[in-house]
């Protein structure tokens, strides 16, 4: 895991409710709509996405193995909000590489990279957006 391992517990805590706020309005925070892989319940949670030529991609900050990204790629798929739109997303891959393998913004590159992050989660739009 790239980033100390109290800061998911802190961030689930203080930081979302946050960003929860402003999620989904002000690119680049959104919100992925998922379904809980065993519970089937519903949930929400506060990201940042970036838009590609094909969909969004979502550096993996924690790693694959948090429970939202494997809700995610369980189902296929997800909805994101992004500037108060909802999204349907579908055909989700984890890819390993380097922030400069995408389109993101160079600060967030350069924090991304200084940081070891080297696992992204793809997304494509689905057909009918």
């Amino acid at each position: 895991m790239p980033f100390p391992s109290f800061l998911p517990a802190f961030n689930r805590r203080v930081t979302n409710r946050i960003t929860g706020r402003f999620a989904g309005k002000i690119a680049p925070f959104a919100i992925v709509h998922h379904t809980g892989r065993a519970s089937g319940k519903h949930y929400a949670s506060p990201i940042m996405a970036f838009p590609t030529a094909t969909g969004f991609v979502i550096a993996l900050t924690y790693g694959a193995e948090t429970d939202w990204i494997r809700n995610v790629l369980a189902a296929g798929g997800c909805a994101l909000t992004y500037r108060r739109r909802m999204v349907e997303l579908v055909h989700p891959r984890v890819v390993e590489g380097s922030p400069r393998d995408f389109p993101f913004p160079r600060w967030v590159g350069t924090i991304l990279g200084s940081q070891g992050v080297h696992e992204f989660l793809l997304l494509d739009r689905a057909a009918d957006q």
